[in-house]
């Protein structure tokens, strides 16, 4: 079937596997709102893969520009709206492209990886006029949205400081040292790429903005070093047709995987990528063991860690206050089973790809002088980032109102920038970092 012509006309550039959740929430989900008009892309493959999947579901496929064609894509094709799901260095490309042909646009955190090119795409947005969507889904998880609800009501009074730790297990955090994200000049580190989503975060529940930042970084686990110094390294460079590669829980084989078979290995004569790299080989230049150390502008702190080699995967957060505490506990997966070791830990399938690894989550809050009591959620699910990709996508597509006004704006995803990149810039010169000395927001 045609998809019904609907509000805004969309085209998503890069088609790798972050592109299918908004494809699919695109022609599933608001057909009436929102209408899916070109896909853009380096890789021709990975573009026809998505047009194969959408057969499947019954819609007809999209027109398809390589990426050097994305201006006239937007002309031809008349484009409300670009959705950038492509490699993070890219990103300011694309979106300053779409904002001067007079679109908006909705991107993939991070909104960029450094200061100039943020730096570009704040002046893109002054001059045009036009918007930029940062797609922060963390901040529509039903329990992220009842502790801002919390703190908001004034329950632990003034917030004085915030230890928050995200723990990403062997599974899922080994999938950032196989791929692209792997190459700091691709993905500004996880300090950026990953740790942006945790910092917008606290910026949006404390209403507040980052002030100077100090903190250590060093590759722990991954990479060849330590992959020889703790007994994990394998002789090879990738998983796919290496014998070494085939018993070690660390690899992953495409093969395995219908849709990264087309995405990946079935587009690599199209532009060498491997997306199966071994995590304990040569070239790997981001960090998988942070700590920070924050001030904000509120006059609160905040103590985070972000460890890529845990036992298991969650996170907790706990605000200390004038009048008590409250403490946010996420257990998205217990451990790793050995039978799912080696599978794609996907950003829909946190915590649940098998059945045997438990997970739960809890807000409990502390008030002085009082026993403590668990705080009620409704709506949290272990699927789809606690249920928050549907909520926002409802918001970004289909035009639903949000009485929390969540929804990320250019400013936002700077702010969220800013620690992290403050934070890289005291792992290379081991001092504070004032953020205005990286970029004056606002």
């Amino acid at each position: 079937m045609s998809v019904t012509p609907g509000r805004q006309r969309f085209a998503l550039v890069g088609t790798g596997a972050r592109a299918e959740m908004f494809v699919r929430a695109l022609v599933l989900d608001h057909p009436n709102t929102a209408e899916l008009v070109a896909f853009a892309d380096v890789n021709p493959a990975r573009m026809n893969a998505h047009n194969g999947w959408l057969a499947e579901l019954d819609f007809d496929p999209v027109p398809t520009y390589l990426a050097s064609e994305f201006s006239s894509m937007l002309e031809k094709e008349r484009v409300d709206v670009v959705l950038v799901t492509s490699v993070d260095r890219t990103h300011d490309d694309y979106i300053v492209a779409a904002l001067r042909a007079g679109c908006d646009v909705i991107t993939e955190k991070p909104m960029t990886t450094d200061v100039p090119r943020c730096e570009r795409i704040l002046r893109a947005v002054e001059e045009t006029g036009r918007k930029v969507s940062v797609a922060f889904n963390y901040r529509y998880n039903p329990l992220h949205e009842k502790v801002r609800e919390v703190l908001a009501e004034g329950a632990i009074g003034e917030i004085g400081s915030v230890h928050f730790e995200w723990l990403l297990d062997v599974r899922h955090g080994a999938d950032y040292f196989r791929r692209w994200h792997r190459d700091k000049a691709n993905s500004g580190g996880l300090m950026v790429h990953k740790a942006s989503h945790h910092f917008d975060l606290v910026n949006w529940w404390l209403d507040a903005k980052p002030v100077q930042v100090y903190a250590a970084g060093r590759l722990f686990f991954y990479g060849d070093a330590a992959g020889r110094r703790h007994g994990y390294a394998r002789r090879y460079d990738r998983a796919h047709g290496s014998a070494a590669a085939a018993d070690d829980p660390f690899a992953l084989h495409l093969a395995d995987h219908p849709r990264l078979r087309a995405l990946y290995l079935e587009a690599e004569a199209e532009d060498g990528y491997h997306r199966d790299q071994n995590v304990f080989a040569p070239g790997v230049t981001i960090e998988d063991d942070m700590a920070v150390l924050a001030q904000y502008d509120s006059g609160a702190t905040m103590t985070y860690h972000l460890t890529a080699y845990a036992p298991w995967e969650g996170y907790r957060v706990m605000f200390n206050g004038s009048r008590g505490r409250l403490e946010l506990e996420v257990v998205e997966s217990d451990f790793v089973s050995p039978q799912a070791a080696g599978e794609l830990k996907g950003a829909a399938l946190h915590g649940v790809q098998a059945a045997v690894e438990e997970g739960w989550a809890k807000i409990t809050l502390r008030p002085f002088w009082e026993q403590p009591r668990e705080v009620p959620v409704s709506g949290y699910t272990r699927t789809g980032h606690g249920g928050a990709d549907a909520r926002m996508t409802a918001v970004l597509f289909g035009g639903h109102t949000d009485p929390m006004d969540r929804a990320a704006t250019a400013r936002d995803g700077a702010l969220a920038l800013l620690t992290g990149l403050a934070a890289n810039r005291s792992f290379e010169t081991g001092q504070p970092v004032r953020v205005t000395d990286l970029l004056t927001i606002p």
